[in-house]
């Protein structure tokens, strides 16, 4: 039996699928459609459309209407990491409690599991600041994939 590995909610999962796709065609300087987006990665097109919605008005992505519109990145992959997209749909992002103290729990006061906790969310945080969508863009001719990584906030 194979167990799914559940981080975060659907419409987070959606967006990084999305994000993902608008990356792999970014240096191709091409916009898609939702429509395509969501064949494309085998998702429901009417959720596709309220999270592209969502990431345009967070100012990840861009929209064109009419005939050769669509969707792409709003800036370079290189520049957009995975934290910059889960924070827009994960709210247990924005408030930090222990998953098991129930609001009672601190690092002052903390629960039997606290530390444990404490160290996979830091790892969970990191590998999310630290990966940009570059990784999913297409080989260049060289055949390295983009890697880059984001700046840290004020550097």
């Amino acid at each position: 039996m194979t167990r799914e590995l559940l981080l975060f909610g659907k419409s987070t999962e959606v967006a990084i699928a999305v994000m993902s796709r608008l990356a792999e065609s970014y240096a191709d300087e091409t916009r898609i459609s939702a429509a395509s987006i969501a064949r494309d990665r085998g998702l429901r097109g009417p959720f596709v459309g309220k999270v592209l919605s969502a990431l345009a008005m967070a100012g990840l992505v861009t929209s064109v209407r009419g005939p050769g519109g669509g969707f792409a990145l709003a800036q370079p992959p290189d520049k957009i990491c995975l934290m910059d997209v889960v924070i827009i749909f994960e709210r247990s992002l924005r408030s930090r409690t222990c998953l098991v103290g129930g609001g009672r729990c601190s690092d002052g006061a903390p629960c039997p599991v606290h530390a444990k906790f404490g160290a996979v969310q830091h790892a969970v945080d990191e590998l999310l600041q630290e990966t940009t969508f570059a990784v999913f863009q297409k080989k260049t001719p060289s055949g390295a994939k983009g890697t880059a990584r984001r700046r840290k906030p004020g550097a």
